[in-house]
């Protein structure tokens, strides 16, 4: 087992990752709540567990490592004191104001076993979990046609946004949608509380309680010296700038944030889904992208202070300049077929997963592309994904790197 937190690299041979198995969560998407909770569709469930279990199956098969989100949150409220404090964060992250109903909310939750608490708050808490006689609340149990005092929380099978390992720490988000925040708020408990992640002095490059939105999704750890950021619909310039000040005066190998601007829309989400890396000089990208980019360099200078620098470039220059890489070659999702590419970007052709150099896991439907990539040299994983891939995010979305090699 590969103890701590160990990520300098997008490819390096995978040791150890998390993941969450979908669960009663996904149930509670209707039509009605599809835009509140970042959905389009609603998963069938059991084949999405049974796809998601093919996922983890291909990763254990490659000698990784898996720790699920209800474990290691278990495990890290197992102090009496942390787990209530953690409940009473969650609730008032909810969005119920009554005051009456929160401590309803609060009592109904605590009574509970740990793990079954803990499937529950994923799951949702119901108005017609909680009965009360608290006058305040009356109003908000009998109306609206909302059955949630508390929403589930569906978004959380993408374990790569509330929070990233870089380096030998974690950066816990602010994230930019109240549909998703108390996903982060339960991974600074299991960072804080667990010891699989805990340190005696835990390195935060960022963390819940920040006022900007970043998310995982636009963190690409390029090499040992280089963290790629995009600036996009959900990641902040503020919030790039704290924590690029934090890695880079930290005692660490990291040396330069490159930011990317990508277009602020939902089908450029995050950096990852229109950009990956496959292997050392490959990359998978979204067509759209190869128009020359703006880009921002984040350098520490020889006072202390961070010095800002603009360009402008297409992605192959870029990327072959700062990797130091004679040839670059990037791997168009969808090849030159528009209708192709199209058709695989709305199902995260470009959102692989390398768990080595040069291999990489992929989903099965988006198969113009996985025979592109087969054709570049690259070996290619799949996984069935006609459930999966209807929450908008690949196999790199579906999963938290923490320790490569």
């Amino acid at each position: 087992m590969k103890q701590g937190i160990s990520i300098y690299s997008e490819i390096g041979k995978l040791n150890k990752i998390f993941l969450h198995r979908l669960g009663k969560e996904i149930e509670g998407l209707v039509p009605d709540n599809f835009e509140i909770l970042l959905f389009d569709d609603i998963p069938y469930l059991e084949v999405a567990q049974h796809e998601h279990d093919c996922f983890a199956d291909v990763l254990r098969d490659n000698g990784v490592e898996i720790l699920y989100f209800t474990d290691q949150l278990f495990d890290a409220l197992q102090n009496d004191m942390v787990k209530k404090e953690f409940v009473k964060e969650f609730v008032n992250e909810s969005g119920v104001y009554s005051e009456g109903i929160k401590k309803e909310i609060r009592n109904y939750l605590l009574a509970m076993p740990e793990k079954e608490m803990i499937e529950k708050m994923i799951a949702g808490v119901k108005k017609s979990d909680i009965t009360t006689k608290e006058n305040d609340s009356l109003i908000e149990l009998t109306t609206g046609h909302c059955p949630y005092f508390i929403d589930p929380l569906p978004n959380l099978y993408f374990t790569r946004d509330p929070a990233a390992c870089i380096g030998n720490g974690m950066s816990i988000h602010r994230m930019s949608t109240k549909a998703r925040k108390r996903e982060a708020l339960c991974m600074k408990y299991i960072y804080k509380y667990n010891k699989e992640f805990m340190s005696e002095d835990p390195i935060f490059w960022y963390e819940y309680e920040g006022s900007e939105s970043i998310e995982g999704g636009d963190i690409l750890v390029l090499s040992p010296e280089i963290i790629a950021i995009g600036c996009s619909q959900r990641t902040s310039p503020d919030a790039i700038g704290i924590l690029a000040e934090r890695v880079l005066k930290a005692e660490n190998s990291f040396k330069k944030i490159l930011v990317f601007e990508i277009p602020k829309c939902r089908a450029f989400m995050h950096l990852d889904t229109v950009f990956t890396m496959v292997d050392y000089d490959k990359f998978t990208i979204h067509p759209e992208i190869e128009e020359p980019l703006r880009i921002y360099e984040i350098n520490l200078g020889k006072d202390g202070n961070l010095l800002f620098k603009s360009s402008e470039d297409i992605l192959k220059n870029i990327l072959g300049r700062e990797l130091k890489l004679p040839s670059v070659q990037l791997i168009k999702c969808g090849g030159e077929d528009r209708l192709a590419a199209q058709r695989e970007q709305w199902s995260d052709a470009s959102n692989t997963l390398a768990i080595a150099p040069g291999v990489v896991i992929t989903y099965n439907r988006n198969y113009v592309t996985n025979d592109i990539l087969d054709k570049h040299g690259i070996k290619v994983l799949t996984i069935p994904s006609s459930e999966l891939s209807r929450g908008r995010g690949g196999p790199r979305c579906m999963s938290m790197p923490i320790h490569r090699d």
